[in-house]
């Protein structure tokens, strides 16, 4: 344990200021999306497409094809957040049938085989099911992000256990740190969209 924390500070203190950039926005995204604010997406931009930059290098490339995801579902979510409804001047938070939650859980396993057999066959990705498990599960957690679905923080709190490692692991130890705030926020932000949800089926 020691060693693993000396390699955690020195892996710190050796960060780029450019992962530290992306790590603030990263952090403020969250935070934004706890509190049901558009800016979610705007900060959440920037993020990812340091992202992309950073996973390519670090050999994280189906980290870098879900934060090239990430950015085009922050379009998406960024518009769908802002349209008005019959009876809302916003999209407002919902839960997920059991209809739902079947076909999640089939798309996170689809998704899982095909981004596994696409880097194991031609990436030269070290960590190929771990990194395409955690990319599935983020996937489906931005799309239910940008629907307003509350089951999407559920996505990002076992995403983020499992990432936090791995990052260590890749030498991004700033990014480990991000992802420990990352959990830390999403527990808060599925308690937050918890109260609302029972507060607006209660009026």
């Amino acid at each position: 344990m020691p060693e693993i924390l000396s390699q955690l500070y020195s892996n710190i203190l050796d960060t780029s200021w450019l992962e530290v950039f992306a790590v603030i926005f990263g952090i403020l995204s969250v935070w934004f999306a706890r509190k049901e604010n558009i800016w979610v997406y705007p900060t959440g931009i920037i993020n990812v497409l340091i992202y992309v930059y950073l996973c390519y290098f670090a050999g994280l490339y189906a980290d870098m094809a879900i934060n090239a995801f990430y950015f085009v579902m922050s379009v998406f979510g960024w518009y769908n957040w802002s349209r008005r409804t019959q009876t809302s001047d916003h999209v407002p938070i919902s839960g997920l049938s059991p209809a739902q939650w079947a076909f999640y859980i089939a798309l996170i396993a689809v998704a899982f085989g095909v981004i596994y057999y696409v880097l194991s066959n031609y990436t030269d990705s070290t960590v190929p099911k771990f990194d395409s498990f955690t990319t599935a599960l983020f996937i489906a957690g931005m799309w239910l992000m940008a629907i307003k679905k509350i089951e999407n923080w559920l996505f990002w709190i076992l995403g983020d256990v499992l990432v936090i490692p791995m990052f260590a692991i890749k030498g991004l130890a700033f990014t480990s740190v991000q992802y420990i705030v990352f959990l830390v926020l999403a527990i808060m932000g599925y308690i937050e969209w918890r109260k609302r949800l029972n507060a607006a089926k209660e009026s």
